[in-house]
């Protein structure tokens, strides 16, 4: 594979994978702006305005993404920095204070039993032999953020894991890792969407390897903390460059205009296709 650049920080846009922070990579640092995985969903399932209301109001830290991210720093080895708060119940105004204090120095709070549960939760994932392997420290670098041009668009994707050997891994955190419960959540998350996203960033830097699976690491929150490695199937993956697509014509579009509209009109509205079959 050609290896891509690495710098420490952004000193000019180029091409390239970047070794930054998350905060600098989720600021966009990009002169014009770019377009992210995120951003990009959110303009297929939503509409422009609600994207642009998005991009300029980032949304503050969420109690409930804490778990996650701390997993990610302790399976990955990058990440915010964990801090202890040494109560397991975060009622009290010192408490708050404290935790908020933690958050604006952008470390990750946690109370003493979830930092328990995220070093188990780890230890499963070390255990299972598939995700180990594809998760070895040793096989690849952790937290790369990706910037290139495409067709006039600057597009961006910060990868969870790229191998040495040209394979994209990306851990996720689930409520449930039954097969049903994950196909509802890779489309409700837009979990295909990120997975082409992801693989045109690799391919366009010659960081990865299109032959080789993009492999999702899936992990449940409760214990036993199953683990299930998967990727998108031919018809998920069509799907994903389909929206993808249509969120870099919408993108393109909008910023050539200056115009960033809401939904459609829509004078008459249907009920759900499942309802209407059930009246047939």
């Amino acid at each position: 594979m050609t290896a891509a650049v690495e710098v420490e920080a952004l000193a000019g846009v180029e091409p390239g994978l970047y070794d930054i922070d998350a905060e600098l990579y989720h600021q966009d640092p990009v002169p014009g702006g770019s377009l992210s995985s995120t951003g990009a969903r959110k303009l297929a399932s939503l509409c422009p305005a609600k994207f642009k209301y998005w991009s300029e109001h980032p949304e503050p830290p969420k109690k409930e993404f804490d778990l996650g991210t701390a997993a990610h720093t302790l399976l990955l080895g990058n990440g915010p920095e964990l801090v202890v708060v040494d109560a397991e119940k975060w009622t009290t105004n010192a408490v708050k204070a404290e935790v908020a204090a933690i958050r604006a120095e952008g470390k990750t709070p946690l109370k003493p039993s979830e930092l328990r549960q995220v070093k188990a939760m780890v230890a499963v994932v070390r255990a299972d032999p598939e995700a180990s392997a594809l998760l070895e420290p040793d096989s690849g670098v952790a937290e790369r953020s990706a910037f290139w041009e495409d067709d006039g668009i600057w597009r961006r994707a910060r990868f969870d894991f790229l191998r040495h050997d040209g394979q994209i891994v990306d851990y996720k955190t689930a409520r449930s890792c039954r097969r049903e419960d994950l196909e509802k959540a890779f489309n409700e998350h837009g979990y295909m969407q990120q997975q082409e996203w992801y693989i045109d960033a690799g391919v366009a830097l010659g960081a990865a390897d299109p032959e080789k699976p993009f492999q999702f690491v899936l992990q449940e929150k409760e214990p036993p903390y199953l683990v299930v490695v998967t990727t998108c199937d031919p018809m998920a993956r069509e799907i994903g460059r389909h929206l993808n697509q249509v969120a870099l014509n919408a993108y393109a579009f909008c910023r050539e205009s200056g115009e960033w509209p809401g939904y459609l009109p829509n004078p008459m509205i249907a009920l759900p296709s499942w309802v209407e079959r059930q009246y047939a």
